[in-house]
């Protein structure tokens, strides 16, 4: 139940919002649907407080990464490529997928090098976020990669990809054209913005 200003009643409020613990959805029971090569699905029987019991479908991912890289002069490097499943070639800033076992900064050096050529001497952490938490679990943790020395290791066969070297200004104009649509890459210049200055 709400009250008339759109409250649920009884919720402890903590800045204005319930809290999560008021919030918590217990699951009750789990099938397996899908085994994928890089993510599960799995479907959930989930009690729900005030509610009931609902089925939530998540899909499980290991994680990622997104870095900035920025080079020697001051320009930012990112890739096109074509995404299946958007149906087009997208503007992204070079990221992947974590491999089992393998630390997140190892990750982003290793994507780095496949996907860019360059490996970074310096790789700064600048936050992390979910991709899509309605239904996914997918956390990428973001970096600005600096002090770049060329150095490549072969990618994935079903990869087409071009490198593309911009300024911060045409980037950011990209961006606010809508020619960016990648919400990874949005992020992360979100994320990388503040320190520019300081580059």
């Amino acid at each position: 139940m709400y009250t008339n200003d759109g409250r649920r009643q009884g919720a402890a409020r903590k800045g204005g919002f319930p809290t999560d613990s008021d919030r918590r959805q217990v699951r009750v029971a789990a099938t397996t649907v899908h085994e994928g090569r890089i993510f599960t699905v799995r479907r959930d029987r989930v009690r729900i407080p005030d509610v009931g019991e609902v089925e939530r479908d998540v899909v499980l991912h290991p994680g990622a990464v997104v870095i900035v890289p920025v080079t020697g002069r001051g320009t930012l490097l990112l890739v096109r490529q074509y995404r299946y499943a958007a149906g087009e070639s997208l503007l992204e800033f070079p990221a992947g997928t974590r491999e089992a076992g393998e630390e997140p900064d190892a990750t982003a050096g290793r994507e780095l090098q496949e996907e860019v050529g360059f490996r970074p001497g310096r790789l700064t952490r600048l936050g992390e976020f979910y991709s899509a938490p309605g239904f996914c679990d997918e956390r990428l943790i973001c970096y600005l990669g600096e002090e770049l020395e060329a150095a490549s290791l072969d990618g994935d066969d079903d990869e087409q990809i071009e490198v593309v070297e911009l300024t911060w200004e045409a980037v950011f104009e990209e961006a606010a054209a809508g020619h960016i649509r990648d919400a990874k890459t949005l992020a992360a210049l979100f994320l990388a913005a503040p320190g520019r200055r300081s580059l």
